[in-house]
């Protein structure tokens, strides 16, 4: 120890406090809870099938006569709370299955609802590139550029067909303008007053993004959903998005991706009210897979540290593809 370091006041020792895990619990000022989680779930207008999906180890489309396989290993490791997303028997150009009576999403709500009643949450997905036979996200013209209001007309039907099947919260995720206006006024003046909307308010162009379009059979025909998703340099951008959507009547925002958005998270957390949800997307997941299969990491490990650190950022709700395999080892 030289002179100067005994100069140095050493009764501040940060370390006390991380000698053992019960005092590192006691003092722990973050914490991912099993209540926080969302797990996204394919459902294909197939029949008996479970398709693992090969960019995303662990995670499959289910026909509706395989589904509760996945619903009764969710509720087992107690995750309550599912989002939605369809693939259809057949699509076309504008996604009309997502409107009708008999669409996957609308089957697959009346079927949930008669088997596990109120015991899953169920979250919609609301938009139209997997049911799009180009993979936009809406009308587009012949130039393939996405209309804005026909996309809002078609919006408003898909979220009131939801609605009548049985969803608990819709989420819009196009970035379409105005799409939250819109979904709040049709569901209002069909009687469903009572129905929150997750809007996905800051939705960047990532290209974190790619096994999901395997999952959901997305891959776009042409151009990129850079001229209606956000441009991923733009931060002061994601809050005009998420202020807009409080003005319409948004429920929750939700900042997506999640990992590579973490300031978005923060910002938008201390900027507004609202509940916030992050999405843990399938590039991220697909990552932590591909580097735990070759041993380089500590899989679950991982993961947790991942979610924690968007639970520090703000996040109230994580949507995660790992929300199966962490949910028994987290508090309720």
């Amino acid at each position: 120890m030289t002179d100067d370091d005994r100069h140095v006041d050493l009764s501040r020792r940060p370390r006390r406090l991380r000698n053992s895990e019960s005092i590192r619990s006691m003092v722990r000022e973050h914490r991912v809870h099993r209540d926080d989680l969302v797990m996204p779930v394919f459902v294909t207008a197939e029949d008996g099938v479970r398709r693992e999906i090969p960019s995303m180890p662990g995670i499959y489309q289910y026909s509706i006569d395989e589904l509760d396989r996945e619903l009764d290993a969710l509720l087992d490791a107690g995750v309550t709370r599912i989002m939605l997303f369809g693939i259809p028997a057949r699509k076309d150009p504008v996604g009309s299955d997502t409107w009708k009576q008999d669409g996957i999403i609308q089957r697959a709500l009346r079927h949930i609802d008669d088997a596990y009643g109120d015991a899953l949450l169920k979250i919609t997905d609301v938009c139209f590139c997997e049911y799009t036979d180009h993979g936009h996200c809406g009308v587009v013209d012949d130039e393939g550029r996405l209309l804005n209001d026909p996309t809002l007309d078609n919006l408003q039907k898909q979220v009131v067909s939801h609605a009548k099947a049985g969803a608990d919260i819709v989420a819009p995720s196009g970035m379409i303008d105005g799409m939250v206006g819109a979904i709040r006024g049709a569901l209002d003046a069909s009687g469903w007053h009572q129905l929150p909307v997750m809007s996905y308010a800051v939705k960047y162009a990532s290209a974190f993004y790619g096994p999901f379009r395997d999952a959901a059979d997305t891959a776009s025909e042409f151009d990129h959903r850079r001229r209606y998703q956000m441009d991923p340099a733009n931060a002061q951008e994601g809050r005009v998005e998420a202020r807009l959507d409080v003005e319409q009547g948004a429920d929750f925002l939700m900042v997506k991706p999640a990992l590579p958005y973490l300031d978005m998270i923060r910002r938008i957390d201390r900027e507004f009210d609202l509940p916030l949800a992050c999405y843990n997307v399938s590039g991220e997941y697909a990552m932590i897979k591909a580097a735990a299969e070759k041993g380089w990491l500590s899989e679950l490990d991982v993961a947790h540290e991942k979610l924690l650190s968007m639970k520090r950022a703000g996040a109230d709700v994580i949507i995660s593809y790992f929300a199966r395999d962490l949910a028994a080892e987290l508090p309720e």
